[in-house]
């Protein structure tokens, strides 16, 4: 995996999944200029190094993983919170899905979702 740089985020996604495909493009977009600062990894076929960053590949599959310029790895919700609040279009959404009523909510319908994308393909 490529170096960090100072301030770039690495975010692990699934490249064998369309929608995260999709999803990437989608924030990259609504980045702009601020979509130097993101690092993506594939984490298609690269168990070792999720390892490495203390990820478990399972997890990695079903859950949104970051890793800070400081090295400090974060998933779920709280890798989308830290992802979207780096981007001006997305703060407000960001804030809004941390509510302590919101949360716990779009986390449950997050793991259906992807569970169920994951049954479907095959690959849980």
């Amino acid at each position: 995996m490529a170096e960090n740089n100072t301030h770039k985020l690495t975010v692990f996604y699934d490249g064998s999944c369309p929608s995260c495909i999709r999803d990437r493009a989608f924030y990259e977009q609504m980045a702009g200029n601020k979509k130097d600062e993101l690092e993506w990894f594939d984490i298609t076929g690269q168990e070792h190094v999720l390892r490495q960053d203390g990820i478990d590949p399972k997890l990695a599959l079903q859950e949104l993983h970051v890793k800070t310029p400081e090295g400090r790895v974060v998933s779920e919700l709280d890798a989308y919170i830290l992802l979207m609040r780096r981007t001006f279009w997305l703060k407000s959404l960001a804030w809004f899905i941390g509510l302590p009523f919101i949360r716990p909510l779009l986390a449950k319908l997050y793991h259906h979702l992807v569970q169920r994308r994951l049954r479907r393909t095959g690959r849980l």
